[in-house]
C-alpha cells in the first residue's frame, strides 16, 4: 500500500510519546550531570584561588616530616648548610625586594595625595593611621614581653652572639634621630649608624671598646665611657623612609612638572609587585627546606612546639584585643555610636579578606559594603579604603611587633626600651609600606628582622602558623580601614557639606521660586 502526501504530512505532525520511565530517566539524568560538572567546576576554581594555600600547608607538613625523618641520620653542620640551600635563595631573594619595595610604594603612595583637594580629610586619614598602627604595635609589643612566648632555658648557637654590647637609652634615642638624617643615601642602604662604646685607659694605652661584664663588676669604669660615632651593618630603615616620604610630598606638590617622575615611581612599584607575587609562589620550596633544616637543628622539638603554640596564642590574643577594644572605642568616643553595629554591617568585606588573604582583593567588596550598607560618603572612601589597604596595616604591625620579639626570645636577647622604641618604629615604617598581596608580609617581616639586628632564617619557623595568622591580620587590616572612614568622615562631616550646595543649589533654587 503506498502513501499519499496527505498521509505523509499525517505521520509528521504526530508526536511520538517516550516511555514515562525513559523520561524520567533523562530528566533525572541531564540535571546530574550539570550538577556534577558544576560541583566539579567550582571545586577546581577554589583549588586555583587557594593553591597558594595548599601548597604552603603542604610544604609545611612535608617540611616537618622531612626533618624529623633525617634527625635519625645524624647530619653534618656542612650537610644541614646544603640541604637548606634552596630556603637560602628564598631569604636572598625577600631581601633584594626590601628596597626597591620600600622606596617605590612610600614615594607613590606620598606623591599621589593630593593635599589641595582632600586638605584636612588627608590629614585626618592620615593621623589616624599613625595613632591606630601605634597603639597596635605596642598592643603586640606589651603581650610579648608579659607573656614572653619565646623564652627558653635552651641555649642555642646564637645566644652567645647575640648579647650583643649594650647600648645606654639615651644614646639609643640619639641614634634613632641620626638613623633618620642620614649623612649618605648610599651608605644607608648598607650600613646604619650606632653609637660605640671607648674609655680613656692610661697614658701609652690605646683606646680599646669597653668590656660590658667587666664594668658590670666595677662600676666606676662604666662612668668613664665615652660614646663615639660607630656603625653596623644593615639597611637604614628609617633613614630611607624618612628620604621617601619627603621625596613623595615634595614631587606630589610638583604638579605636571614632577609627572614624569610620579609616573617612573608608579610603574617602579607595579613591576615590583609583580616581582614579588613571583617570589611568593616560589616561597613553598624554600619554606620546605628552611624547615626541614631548622628542624634538623632543633635540640628540644616538644619546646620548639610550646613556643610557636604560645607564640599563636599571643598574635591572636592582640588581634581580638584591638578588632574588639581598641578600634571600637575608637569608632566610639569619636561618633558615639554603637560601634558593633557598625561591624555588622561590614561582614561581607571581613569574610572575603579572611578568605583571600589580601586587602587589595577586598577592596570592591570594602567599597560596597561602606557605600551601601552605611551610606559613607564616596569622597571618603575612594580615597581612604585604596591608601589604607597599603598603608594602614594594624594587624601586619602588630603580627610583625611580636614575631620579632618572639624570635629574639628563642636567641636569649634582651631587648632594652630604647631598642624597644626602635623596634617600634621599624615596625611602623614596615607596616606602612607593606604591599596588601598575599604572603607579602614576608618581605615586610625581613626588614624588621634585619633592621632589629635578628636572625632572618628564622622566618621559617614562623611559616608553620603563618597561613592562619596571615588570614585574621587580613581581616584586622580591613576591619581598621573602614572604622576610620567612618571617624573620619564623622569628623568631616561640616567640610563634605560644605562641598554638597553646589550640586544642590539649582534643585534649592527651584524649589525656592515654586514656594513663591
Amino acid at each position: 500500500m503506498q502513501l499519499t502526501s496527505d498521509d505523509l504530512s499525517e505521520l509528521d505532525s504526530v508526536q511520538v510519546t517516550e516511555p514515562q520511565e525513559t523520561q524520567t530517566y533523562h530528566k533525572c539524568n541531564e540535571p546530574l550531570g550539570r550538577l556534577l560538572s558544576s560541583q566539579n567546576g567550582s571545586f577546581m576554581a577554589s583549588l586555583k584561588r587557594n593553591a597558594f594555600v595548599v601548597l604552603t600547608v603542604t610544604a609545611v607538613a612535608l617540611g616537618i616530616g622531612l626533618g624529623f625523618a633525617l634527625r635519625h641520620i645524624n647530619m653534618s653542620a656542612r650537610d644541614i648548610i646544603y640541604l637548606t640551600f634552596p630556603g637560602e635563595l628564598l631569604m636572598r631573594m625577600l631581601q633584594m625586594m626590601v628596597l626597591p619595595l620600600i622606596i617605590s610604594s612610600l614615594i607613590t603612595g606620598m606623591s599621589s595625595v593630593d593635599r589641595k583637594v582632600y586638605g584636612r580629610i588627608g590629614l585626618r586619614a592620615f593621623s589616624y593611621y599613625m595613632v591606630t598602627t601605634l597603639i597596635a604595635v605596642f598592643t603586640g609589643i606589651a603581650l610579648a614581653v608579659i607573656i614572653q612566648p619565646g623564652n627558653s632555658s635552651r641555649n642555642t648557637s646564637v645566644s652567645s652572639s647575640g648579647k650583643k654590647e649594650a647600648v645606654q637609652s639615651m644614646d639609643a634615642f640619639l641614634d634613632l634621630i641620626r638613623n633618620m638624617v642620614p649623612s649618605n643615601l648610599v651608605e644607608a642602604c648598607l650600613r646604619k649608624f650606632k653609637t660605640v662604646y671607648f674609655r680613656s685607659a692610661p697614658i701609652g694605652n690605646h683606646l680599646g671598646v669597653i668590656n660590658i661584664t667587666e664594668a658590670s663588676k666595677n662600676r666606676t669604669s662604666i662612668d668613664d665611657r665615652v660614646p663615639m660615632p660607630g656603625s653596623s651593618d644593615g639597611v637604614n630603615i628609617l633613614g630611607l623612609l624618612v628620604f621617601s616620604v619627603a621625596f613623595g610630598l615634595i614631587l606630589g606638590s610638583m604638579e605636571t612638572q614632577g609627572k614624569p617622575l610620579r609616573d617612573f615611581f608608579d610603574c617602579l612599584n607595579k613591576a615590583i609587585l609583580h616581582l614579588v607575587n613571583i617570589v611568593v609562589w616560589y616561597s613553598p620550596v624554600g619554606i620546605f627546606f628552611l624547615l626541614a633544616g631548622q628542624i634538623l637543628k632543633m635540640t628540644d622539638t616538644a619546646e620548639i612546639g610550646r613556643e610557636l603554640t604560645m607564640y599563636t596564642l599571643t598574635v591572636i590574643t592582640g588581634l581580638l584585643i584591638h578588632s574588639f577594644f581598641t578600634l571600637p572605642l575608637i569608632y566610639f568616643v569619636v561618633t558615639q555610636k554603637n560601634p558593633f553595629r557598625f561591624m555588622s554591617g561590614l561582614l561581607p568585606a571581613l569574610t572575603t579578606a579572611f578568605g583571600t588573604s589580601s586587602s587589595s582583593a577586598t577592596l570592591p567588596v570594602t567599597l560596597r559594603c561602606m557605600e551601601e550598607n552605611h551610606s559613607m560618603d564616596k569622597q571618603v572612601t575612594h580615597f581612604m579604603l585604596p591608601t589604607g589597604a597599603t598603608m594602614n596595616m594594624d594587624g601586619a604591625a602588630l603580627y610583625e611587633a611580636v614575631a620579632a620579639l618572639f624570635i629574639a626570645q628563642i636567641h636569649n636577647m634582651d631587648f632594652n626600651v630604647g631598642q624597644i622604641i626602635v623596634l617600634s618604629l621599624i615596625v611602623t615604617a614596615a607596616s606602612t609600606g607593606a604591599a596588601g598581596i598575599p604572603q607579602a608580609g614576608m618581605v615586610s617581616m625581613v626588614i624588621v628582622l634585619s633592621s632589629a639586628g635578628l636572625p632572618t632564617e628564622d622566618i621559617s619557623l614562623l611559616m608553620i602558623v603563618d597561613w592562619i595568622l596571615d588570614r585574621l591580620r587580613t581581616a584586622i587590616n580591613v576591619l581598621g580601614d573602614c572604622i576610620g572612614v567612618g571617624v573620619v568622615q564623622h569628623l568631616s562631616r561640616h567640610e563634605l557639606q560644605s562641598s554638597r550646595p553646589a550640586e544642590e543649589s539649582p534643585v534649592e533654587e527651584s524649589f525656592q521660586l515654586c514656594a513663591s
